[in-house]
């Protein structure tokens, strides 16, 4: 077991961090306060090389480890939620699903612009009455002729008015239940197709949020993503994915709750003393510093899980329930930690608190996962062989 990062990886942490403080830091409260999206964030992150990192280099990507991905949405988290949710929807929800599901045809078309950030994907799978019970959701796709025609809606997708392309899961035989669902790459110049943002969300302001709308939606045959039927299982393989992006991203959150936390603990005195010096503030300090290691510890295991091509769908799990419930803790803690003025938009931290609500409901509620968990260990749940596999990372160590 090595648990130091690689000379390249720490090269890439300081450049996601030089630009974090450069780019969001200065202007994040205000994007935050008035609900701004800036897409031009996304285009200096293509020009980074950020929004494939760890899509090879034949489809357009920088060729960098699957445990790449998690240090740029630690990184990212650090400045904004907002931004490393834009990530893991692109990269993680839906590049990296085209990689291991696509035929060649589909990555050549569509993964190889995304991973160069000259288009922005997105994914599509909950619904108004269907969240984390897949098998509940309405959208449809009938197959006429060459072509499927798709109508339905769907919410709480990150990228909605800003995805060029959005991987989207509809019934194509609502008989079969789960086995009835497929997957389609949906395009969102095509006609019937609208979206629309979501206002008023407790957090993750500067994020674009909203809905969906597929109205007699004609998606060419060849875009359909995998077999018929198969698209239950690409959602769930997907998820892995972007769970694990979330997971890393809480330990950015967690990260910029203990760089706020700490400042302000040399900065505040009470009792003529630096707060820092009071044992109950340095429990909440502690409780951050522990929850930053182990949960890292669970993001980077099921990371090296995914370079070596193997299943994680079980660690991916441990680590994104995990790590969003320490986050969600060190913001509150953060808050305390500040007082006051925790309660105020002066400082930081009633941003991370805000952000740190979504993350412990999307992509798989804390009692789901607590569920998985225990039927992991009860053996009531075993992970089945898939017919096609997250490409391992195509390095020395792994190729030998």
């Amino acid at each position: 077991m090595n648990f130091e990062h690689s000379e390249e990886q720490t090269m890439l942490r300081n450049t996601v961090r030089n630009f974090v403080d450069k780019e969001i830091m200065p202007y994040i409260a205000d994007w935050d306060r008035e609900g701004i999206f800036d897409t031009s964030i996304m285009k200096k992150l293509a020009d980074l090389g950020l929004m494939g990192v760890c899509i090879p280099e034949e489809y357009g990507g920088s060729g960098m480890d699957y445990n790449a991905l998690a240090i740029v949405c630690e990184e990212l988290e650090r400045g904004d939620t907002a931004f490393r949710t834009a990530v893991s929807v692109h990269t993680g929800l839906n590049s990296m699903s085209i990689l291991q599901w696509g035929t060649e045809e589909q990555k050549q078309k569509y993964l190889v612009p995304q991973a160069k950030g000259e288009k922005v994907g997105a994914f599509g799978l909950t619904e108004p009455a269907a969240g984390s019970d897949v098998a509940s959701l309405q959208t449809s796709a009938v197959k006429e002729g060459d072509h499927y025609i798709l109508n339905g809606q769907k919410t709480w997708i990150s990228l909605c008015d800003t995805a060029d392309h959005f991987l989207v899961f509809a019934y194509t035989d609502k008989a079969k239940k789960h086995h009835g669902i497929s997957a389609f790459i949906v395009e969102r110049t095509w006609e019937g197709f609208s979206s629309k943002a979501t206002k008023g969300k407790l957090g993750i302001r500067a994020g674009n949020t909203g809905e969906l709308f597929f109205d007699n939606v004609k998606v060419p045959e060849e875009n359909l993503l995998g077999e018929e039927g198969e698209g239950f299982k690409i959602a769930m393989a997907s998820l892995d994915n972007g769970r694990f992006t979330v997971a890393a991203g809480a330990c950015g959150q967690i990260m910029a709750c203990l760089e706020a936390s700490v400042n302000y603990c040399h900065e505040r005195e009470t009792f003529g003393k630096e707060i820092g010096r009071h044992q109950l503030v340095q429990q909440m300090i502690a409780k951050m510093e522990a929850g930053l290691q182990m949960s890292r510890l669970l993001v980077y295991r099921a990371g090296e899980l995914k370079n070596q091509g193997k299943r994680n769908t079980r660690e991916t799990s441990l680590a994104k329930w995990q790590a969003c419930d320490f986050a969600n803790q060190a913001a509150d803690d953060a808050v305390q930690v500040h007082g006051a003025y925790g309660y105020s938009d002066e400082y930081p931290v009633e941003r991370y608190l805000r952000n740190s609500k979504a993350p412990v409901i999307y992509e798989g509620t804390r009692e789901i996962h607590t569920i998985m968990q225990a039927e992991y260990v009860l053996g009531y749940r075993v992970d089945k062989p898939l017919n096609k596999m997250l490409p391992a990372w195509e390095n020395e160590l792994v190729s030998k």
